[in-house]
């Protein structure tokens, strides 16, 4: 069998910190050495917890652990030949099941993840490896690359969880924004956007990478040892016409704008009646310029103030000029989608007397905003002037990753938003109402 890689793409896609239009209040680490030792660490404490947990799994066998050892390996000294092949130099880390080793890239991979989001994220990549070598010990062995490597992100999730239980330790006391680095941090360890799921060596795209974390996060091992392909949710697929591809999906910044606000007024039209039994009043989308908003008395605001929505005048707003095109170019027409999603669902919150404002509210409007896209993944297309194209859902999240990255204040971080989100949009309206 071919070693389990954690990355599918090389360590070049970075996540948008959006510290040119003070979006995010960037506490992602950026320091000036790492730890080698953090590896050691973070294999012993993943053996620790598969000690506890690997009966839950096996059918009550005990945990054996890796057997044939780790090794940290550069350029000038690469890791083991597995299963007798010789790979060259890659910045990567993986798992070899016929030899049942983990070997990283000591030289570039790790001290890159450790230095740009943390400690914690070098934690979640071996978590993920030693997830392999669980599925080595009791299966499955005939499933998708894809649904292989899910279930190893859910197994570092179910880890991840017990660190925020505090049984780490080699983790102690992690906090929201730690949390959220790591997240961020995960982001770039997708596949390029128009990977198709069916792809040999295919890990996912962000959003199905996160899904699954979060998955091991709240549900636990039993819930990842159950992954197959015919109960997993993949939105992963490919771009439909070589024109799509060469776009990246993306429609030019006043088209997007312009034809997402129209599609959500839509949307709501055609669903806020469900819940209220009242008609939708068509909400006044106001571009501004930068540093000039519209007047509004106590607006109910996201993106830091640069987009709100006004209850006493009944109004959106965004800034246009700076914030608006900043997202368009550094991640994506749908992250704009999701300025204007985030900003119709706390009208539709706020217009049906319901909170927005603590952090039930907001993950409340997250979910609303995900059942939109939702609306858009499951209508009939003949009928549709948008739908999404690949790398939308992972624009989303970088979006909600920029909006919601947690500080040491109170309030919803950015990883449980992007659970909200994900509920709206695997499930529809009624998961964000009931």
């Amino acid at each position: 069998m071919p070693p389990s890689r954690v990355l599918a793409s090389t360590l070049v896609v970075a996540f948008f910190a959006l510290a040119g239009c003070g979006l995010v209040p960037v506490d992602t680490p950026r320091r000036n050495t790492t730890d080698p030792a953090t590896v050691t660490r973070s294999i012993a404490d993943v053996e620790r917890f598969w000690t506890a947990q690997f009966g839950e799994v096996s059918g009550g066998d005990a945990f054996v652990k890796v057997q044939g050892g780790y090794y940290p390996y550069s350029k000038a000294d690469p890791p083991p030949a597995c299963g007798g092949q010789q790979a060259g130099y890659e910045p990567n880390a993986f798992y070899c099941p016929s030899d049942d080793f983990i070997a990283w890239d000591a030289q570039q991979l790790i001290p890159q993840l450790e230095r740009n989001y943390g400690p914690l994220l070098v934690g979640v990549v071996m978590a993920h490896e030693y997830g392999h070598a669980i599925q080595a010990r009791i299966g499955p062995s005939n499933q998708p690359t894809v649904v292989l490597e899910q279930q190893a992100d859910c197994y570092a999730g179910a880890w991840l969880a017990d660190v925020l239980a505090g049984r780490s330790t080699a983790f102690k006391n992690v906090t929201p924004a730690q949390l959220d680095d790591a997240v961020a941090g995960v982001l770039t360890l997708r596949d390029q956007p128009g990977t198709p799921a069916t792809s040999e060596g295919a890990h996912g795209n962000a959003f199905d990478r996160i899904r699954a974390l979060q998955d091991g996060v709240d549900e636990g091992v039993t819930t990842c040892a159950a992954y197959r392909a015919r109960n997993l949710p993949v939105t992963e697929i490919p771009f439909s016409t070589e024109e799509e591809a060469a776009s990246g999906g993306n429609l030019a910044y006043d088209d997007a704008v312009q034809l997402l606000a129209d599609d959500a007024q839509s949307y709501w039209q055609r669903t806020y009646p469900q819940l209220t039994g009242s008609p939708w009043a068509d909400l006044a989308v106001q571009p501004f310029r930068a540093g000039e908003p519209p007047s509004c008395d106590q607006p109910d605001a996201s993106a830091e103030g640069r987009a709100f929505y006004c209850p006493s005048g009944d109004f959106v707003a965004f800034d246009s000029t700076e914030l608006g095109p900043y997202l368009h170019q550094e991640i994506g027409d749908y992250a704009v989608g999701m300025l204007l999603g985030d900003l119709f669902a706390r009208a539709a919150q706020e217009r049906r007397g319901e909170a927005t404002r603590t952090e039930q509210g907001q993950l409340t409007v997250d979910c609303l905003a995900g059942s939109w896209t939702n609306d858009m993944i499951t209508r009939d297309q003949s009928d549709s002037r948008v739908r999404l194209s690949p790398g939308d859902l992972d624009e989303a999240v970088q979006a909600l990753l920029a909006f919601g990255r947690a500080s040491e204040g109170d309030g919803a971080t950015a990883f449980d938003r992007i659970a909200a989100y994900r509920e709206g949009v695997l499930k529809g309206l009624s998961a964000c109402t009931n």
